[in-house]
């Protein structure tokens, strides 16, 4: 599956954005999906991911409370609103896609995903 990850842009801090994945090559409600985040000289951390059944949902704690994703199989596409955003926030951002079900925090690792969208910029200032 491809994936495009869009929506992304500068706010100020406490403001929302919203991010979208849209797939193409592949039926999205097939994968377990999720986020990625990657600021500078940081390595690439989990966000967020929703599985194929959509009542398992998980999030960082960082951002729980906060992030929610969510997906629409008819578009095909997979969301993350962000609200009450925060400096720290400000990574590019990367959707992520597995067919593989792992147990425990599998989900989490960034390795453990086979498809990448090609990240969008959200910059959170104070």
């Amino acid at each position: 599956v491809q994936l495009q990850a869009s929506g992304g842009g500068s706010v100020q801090a406490g403001g929302s954005l919203r991010l979208t994945c849209a797939a193409s090559g592949g039926a999205i409600s097939e994968f377990v999906v999720a986020w990625f985040r990657q600021a500078p000289g940081q390595e690439r951390e989990f966000v967020a991911v929703i599985e194929r059944s959509d009542d398992i949902i998980s999030y960082a704690e960082s951002v729980k409370g906060r992030f929610t994703i969510s997906r629409d199989n008819a578009k095909n596409t997979m969301y993350l609103q962000m609200n009450s955003l925060k400096p720290e926030d400000t990574a590019v951002y990367y959707c992520a896609a597995t067919l593989w079900s792992y147990t425990g925090s599998g989900h989490t690792l960034a390795r453990n995903y086979d498809s990448w969208g090609q990240g969008t910029q959200v910059t959170v200032s104070s």
